[in-house]
């Protein structure tokens, strides 16, 4: 949401150099979100699991850890990323008209990024004890204030996309915040004393032996569209700036099977730490059912109105067309991933994050890597068919995880009907 509305602010008034910035560097820095998320979903997983055992003290103990863990990451990837953002945005291969201001929006956002894995860190927490609103509230304000924030220093002040940046930056800290207060004056169904926030090896070792797979998983995906980003980058600043809108706006159809993902992996952890692994699997189910439902809609909506979709955060026409040829491909994958996700989600469930990261490389560097490179080699090749990749690549996973269900499933009945 935060870089969706920068976008959407400097593309109204912006320029295409400025929206092709923005568009790529919030790409980055979502790939780093999202490697924090899955090392968070360690620390769901394992939570969901004392707490689906009843075993408060033991989940404020995990939690302590995590803090610890999360507060030395959060230090080094701040370094990091400051440091390397000449050179990320570089590999990105970002036009030449857009590439100072590439450098600069990764920088100021890294800066922040002690808010970013600090947010996540608490929504991981709050997932894991089952509840996912408090973390909607938060973000939700902070994301009201993203939106006054760019208004007044993009569309007031003029400063393009440093004032996008700023004003993220901003608004992840405000989510903090929030979220840290509402900890402090409510009552939590796990114990937690300053003495537990230390390293303590067997739940480090626990979030990382469960949360490294997915994160590793995610960050691989993420290079894989990072890298089609690159291949984009090169056809041109329209191409650029057209496939980052339609990229951003997929962020938002993704919403839908990512949530669903992350609900389920809370909702199949706790179940097994309760001993009901069949309502676990009923749960999957369920969950893919009703993802398809969302998904339909998302894809009709995607196939036939990508340019109504893509003129929120575009204006200029080339740029629209471009967006909206590229996000027919997605309209097919909103139809996938209902099951893909819903699949990842109860995978990581169960705590078969292995299989989950093996499953995503393959698809990420086994299918939609290579398709979308030689796509890109044809003379008369479209966004449209480069976009392809993803939904081949996502129908390759799901076989890959029905099959794995089904091998699940056989173990189990050899087992006997309490497995």
């Amino acid at each position: 949401m935060y870089g969706a509305v920068d976008l959407l602010v400097v593309g109204q008034f912006g320029a295409s150099a400025d929206v092709s910035a923005v568009a790529t560097g919030s790409m980055i820095m979502h790939a780093v979100t999202v490697v924090m998320t899955g090392l968070a979903m360690g620390l769901t997983v394992l939570v969901a699991r004392k707490i689906g055992e009843g075993k408060k003290e033991g989940a404020g103990e995990i939690i302590g850890s995590g803090i610890w863990l999360f507060g030395v990451l959060a230090l080094a990837l701040s370094v990091i990323m400051v440091i390397a953002a000449p050179a990320t945005a570089r590999i990105m291969h970002a036009p030449v008209e857009a590439f100072d201001r590439t450098v600069s929006y990764i920088t100021i956002c890294s800066v922040g990024a002690v808010f970013i894995v600090a947010y996540n860190l608490v929504g991981s927490i709050f997932r894991g004890i089952g509840d996912s609103t408090m973390p909607l509230l938060t973000v939700a304000i902070a994301c009201v204030l993203n939106i006054i924030g760019d208004l007044i220093l993009v569309a007031g002040f003029q400063l393009g996309t440093a004032g996008a940046a700023i004003a993220t930056v901003f608004a992840q800290a405000v989510s903090v915040a929030l979220s840290i207060a509402v900890i402090r004056r409510r009552a939590l169904p796990f114990t937690l004393q300053r003495t537990d926030i230390r390293p303590k090896g067997t739940y480090i070792r626990g979030i990382l032996s469960l949360g490294i797979p997915i994160a590793l998983q995610d960050l691989l995906v993420n290079i894989s569209f990072l890298a089609i980003t690159a291949i984009v980058n090169s056809l041109g600043l329209v191409a650029s700036a057209g496939v980052g809108v339609a990229e951003k706006l997929c962020g938002f159809v993704m919403l839908v099977p990512s949530a669903y993902m992350q609900s389920m992996a809370a909702f199949v952890a706790q179940n097994m730490g309760a001993g009901k692994p069949a309502r676990a699997r009923r749960a999957l189910l369920c969950g893919i059912a009703s993802s398809l439902l969302a998904g339909i809609v998302m894809g009709y909506l995607t196939f036939f109105h990508g340019d109504l979709l893509a003129g929120l955060f575009a204006k200029e026409y080339d740029v629209i067309a471009a967006a909206a040829e590229y996000l027919k491909a997605y309209a097919i994958d909103c139809l996938l991933t209902s099951f893909l996700f819903c699949f990842m989600g109860y995978f990581n469930g169960t705590g078969d994050t292995v299989f989950v990261m093996v499953q995503g490389i393959v698809g990420a560097f086994g299918v939609r890597l290579p398709v979308s490179w030689l796509v890109s080699r044809q003379p008369a090749a479209s966004l449209f068919h480069i976009g392809l990749a993803t939904p081949a690549s996502s129908l390759v996973q799901i076989i890959l995880c029905g099959a794995y269900f089904a091998y699940g499933l056989h173990i189990q009945k050899k087992k006997g009907p309490g497995a």
